[in-house]
């Protein structure tokens, strides 16, 4: 560290601190930006407020991290791929608030939600995760709405998620011809073959029966390939969703889903074009059709 800041970067000044103690006068000669007005370096702050337009006294704090600026792409040789940091699971919430603003809703009786959550990877518990109170206390305050009240009592609030089903939507890993070994044969999802209904007898995914059976429904409704159908190796551990977090939370019924892709975390990941139509036109269904579907499966 201190080796690092032997010589100051251009436009930038060094805090000295002259002290006074027993062992007589004593300089503190610190890096820059390391005065207790401002923790970062002030490269850092004048950068920031050039992106943003402001003058780096109106800047309070920092919260950055790094990420791939390199924009998506489409590629292959037929242009059937797409090249993407985050498709895990930005493309998830992409389709999500697609489907719901494209999606003829003006018949509909029942209530459409796309909830977007935070820090999946690191947990979920935040308080924009799906651990959070976001999505039950959204769904406590519908159904006060409609009834005119400030709160609603909760017997008509779970009787409100109980004729509720819930689409947890995040990426699935695709069969590797070089890492062929790790799905098992019959459970192997392909590139370009649409999305993929994940199951678990462990509950780390939160498919039931009915879940199942909606989302199969919805494919036939889109006029689609039929969704496929991935269960992981039974000696091999399973990862999971926020589906199983949600269920257990809210009580509502759950179908974890995703389109498959590979490389996932990755800083360039990848995925089908077709996979993303696939899985758009199920999702749309899904919204659309609800109702309809409702008493049958219900």
């Amino acid at each position: 560290r201190d080796q690092l800041w032997k010589k100051d970067p251009p436009g930038t000044t060094t805090t000295t601190t002259t002290t006074k103690g027993g062992g007589g006068e004593k300089n503190n000669k610190g890096p820059p930006g390391s005065s207790s007005s401002r923790r970062d370096h002030p490269i850092l702050i004048s950068l920031a407020a050039s992106a943003l337009g402001e003058s780096e006294e109106a800047i309070a704090d920092l919260e950055l991290q790094l990420c791939d600026c390199q924009p998506s792409a489409v590629g292959g040789a037929y242009e059937e791929f797409i090249f993407s940091g985050r498709l895990d699971n930005l493309c998830s919430c992409y389709l999500g608030i697609q489907a719901l603003t494209q999606a003829d809703l003006s018949e509909k009786k029942s209530i459409s939600v796309v909830a977007l959550f935070d820090h999946e990877e690191v947990g979920s518990t935040s308080a924009t995760g799906a651990q959070g109170p976001l999505l039950r206390d959204t769904l406590l305050r519908v159904p006060a709405s409609l009834l005119n009240e400030e709160s609603t009592p909760d017997v008509a609030a779970s009787a409100f998620r109980a004729r509720s089903l819930m689409i947890s939507a995040d990426m699935a890993h695709a069969h590797h011809p070089n890492y062929a070994d790790k799905h098992d044969p019959e459970h192997a999802p392909k590139l370009g073959r649409g999305l993929v209904i994940k199951h678990n007898a462990n509950q780390r995914y939160a498919t039931n029966d009915l879940g199942a059976s909606f989302v199969r429904r919805c494919a036939e409704v889109a006029d689609v390939t039929p969704c496929q159908e991935f269960a992981v190796r039974a000696d091999s551990h399973c990862g999971s969703t926020i589906g199983p977090i949600s269920a257990a939370n809210l009580g509502i019924r759950t179908v974890d889903v995703g389109s498959p892709q590979l490389s996932m975390h990755s800083i360039r990941e990848v995925m089908h074009v077709d996979d993303l139509h696939h899985s758009f036109a199920i999702f749309k269904a899904a919204l659309t059709t609800f109702d309809t579907f409702q008493q049958d499966l219900f």
